[in-house]
């Protein structure tokens, strides 16, 4: 299914144009939680370094990122912005690199925190990264029930 590996921490990453939700997984890979949101500013490059940091300080042993195909399941050019990004974190970190869909991953978040009474606004970079631990969550229960 994927070169990532079955144990220990794994990293996701759920691309925005402005913010970029991270997410954890726990060394079992059981449980998928929010780490934090990383902000681009307009006009600014992607914040590799700070990236590259958490990468550092969390030590995952493989990175999830989102892959925002269109509703249809295919490619856009965002895809390919991704895939280029993948490519560069697995070179920096020497470690694997895979992609799940993120369709709806957002909104799913978003279902999670109105089902539970919980409030939006001024929570965005709250909502990014809790949009990576539904990724992740998504792509730890695909892989167990396939085993």
């Amino acid at each position: 299914m994927t070169d990532l590996p079955t144990h220990g921490r794994l990293l996701a990453i759920d691309w925005g144009t402005q913010r970029i939700g991270l997410a954890l997984t726990d060394e079992l890979q059981t449980l998928a939680s929010p780490l934090t949101t990383l902000t681009r500013r307009t006009g600014k490059r992607f914040p590799l370094k700070r990236l590259i940091d958490l990468i550092e300080t969390h030590r995952p042993l493989g990175v999830l990122l989102g892959l925002p195909l269109s509703s249809e399941g295919t490619e856009t050019d965002t895809t390919q912005t991704i895939r280029e990004l993948g490519r560069k974190l697995g070179e920096l970190t020497a470690l694997p690199v895979a992609f799940w869909d993120e369709r709806m991953s957002t909104a799913r978040a978003l279902g999670a925190i109105r089902e539970q009474g919980g409030k939006i606004r001024g929570r965005r970079g709250d909502v990014d990264a809790l949009a990576a631990a539904v990724l992740l969550q998504h792509f730890l229960a695909s892989r167990g029930a396939a085993q």
